[in-house]
């Protein structure tokens, strides 16, 4: 794995693994704590070490709870979770057992309890599906056609948006620019003879010329001309160069997704570029995009001061809508001192 491709994986588990780092400092300080009161009061039995097999059961669920939620969604989710659960639960009796003094091994009872139990659940869902299988095969049509009409819809919005930037960069912002030049023409000949009409032309085609900016930025906020022209890598290397910090593009692309899976990766990239230059306080950033296994990923990260959040109606909130929207993942991480990683992946298979 290159290394780009290593960070791109962080940046995606990088909300749960700072739950966990967070977790387990926590936990260190307590112990910390517990084992200096113990040996401050003249030693004895050593208590923290309960309270040190408390606080790794604790995150040994959060870990446990991490790794089941990020099966297959469905039957072997919910088997992951009850068999997570389960080995926590076990691993607490077994502790028990042994710092009680061994004797009779009761936890083998309980961990073939919980086996029946996770063998129970597991014959009562492939029950419910053979007995039910008109129902399933209904609700799987369903959601195919669904997420086919939705894929289709969000297509032919992307080719609708691109058709409106061409149309208002060949149609309306020629046209203006063409009238912009007129008014000048007319100010330079009404110049010597009538000033203040010639003023009045002037202040006609600066007004031209900021219709004409806002225009311009309007057809960039839709779709980039280079997007559409030369693709995604020229258009995120173009965003860069005009970007006031120093900003390195790697893409590793074989082919060129679709329009709407494009657009959206643009935009995120723009929009975390931009949060870059707010806050990162002038640190250089990287944009880094990969193709692998069907999904397109797109991860921006600066060395700026991190602590970034996602504010409620926010420009990465709304970056997260338009992700989900096309079966994609975002995320966002930002640990003080580290920097910020925005993070996006989106299905392009």
């Amino acid at each position: 794995m290159r290394p780009d491709q290593a960070a791109i994986g962080w940046a995606g588990r990088a909300d749960w693994d700072d739950v966990v780092v967070r977790q387990a400092t926590a936990s260190a300080l307590l112990v910390f704590g517990c084992t200096t009161i113990w040996g401050l009061t003249g030693g004895g039995v050593f208590w923290p070490g309960w309270v040190a097999f408390g606080l790794a059961l604790a995150l040994g669920l959060v870990a446990a709870l991490r790794w089941a939620w990020e099966q297959t969604p469905g039957l072997t989710r919910r088997l992951a979770v009850q068999g997570a659960v389960s080995i926590v639960v076990l691993t607490l009796e077994v502790g028990l057992w042994m710092g009680t003094g061994f004797g009779t091994p009761w936890p083998f009872w309980s961990a073939l309890g919980y086996s029946v139990l996770l063998l129970a659940h597991w014959l009562v869902a492939v029950g419910w599906f053979r007995l039910h299988p008109e129902r399933e095969q209904k609700l799987t049509r369903r959601v195919e056609e669904l997420t086919r009409t939705r894929r289709g819809a969000l297509d032919v919005e992307a080719a609708e948006l691109r058709r409106i930037e061409r149309d208002l960069h060949d149609g309306a912002q020629a046209r203006l620019v063409a009238l912009s030049m007129q008014l000048g023409r007319a100010e330079e000949r009404l110049g010597g003879d009538q000033p203040e009409l010639a003023a009045e032309f002037r202040r006609a085609r600066d007004e031209a010329s900021a219709v004409i900016g806002e225009l311009r930025d309007l057809a960039r906020g839709i779709a980039p001309p280079v997007l559409a022209d030369r693709g995604l890598p020229a258009a995120l290397e173009a965003l860069g160069r005009r970007a006031p910090i120093t900003v390195t593009v790697t893409a590793d692309l074989d082919r060129r997704p679709a329009a709407v899976i494009e657009t959206a990766a643009y935009f995120v990239a723009a929009e975390a570029l931009t949060n870059a230059v707010k806050h990162g306080g002038g640190a250089p950033a990287h944009v880094i995009v990969d193709e692998a296994g069907g999904r397109l990923t797109v991860a921006v990260r600066d060395e700026g001061p991190g602590g970034a959040e996602a504010d409620p109606g926010g420009g990465l909130e709304g970056l997260r809508a338009r992700v989900e929207a096309l079966d994609g993942t975002f995320s966002v991480a930002s640990a003080p001192g580290a920097g910020t990683t925005v993070t996006a992946e989106l299905p392009c298979a």
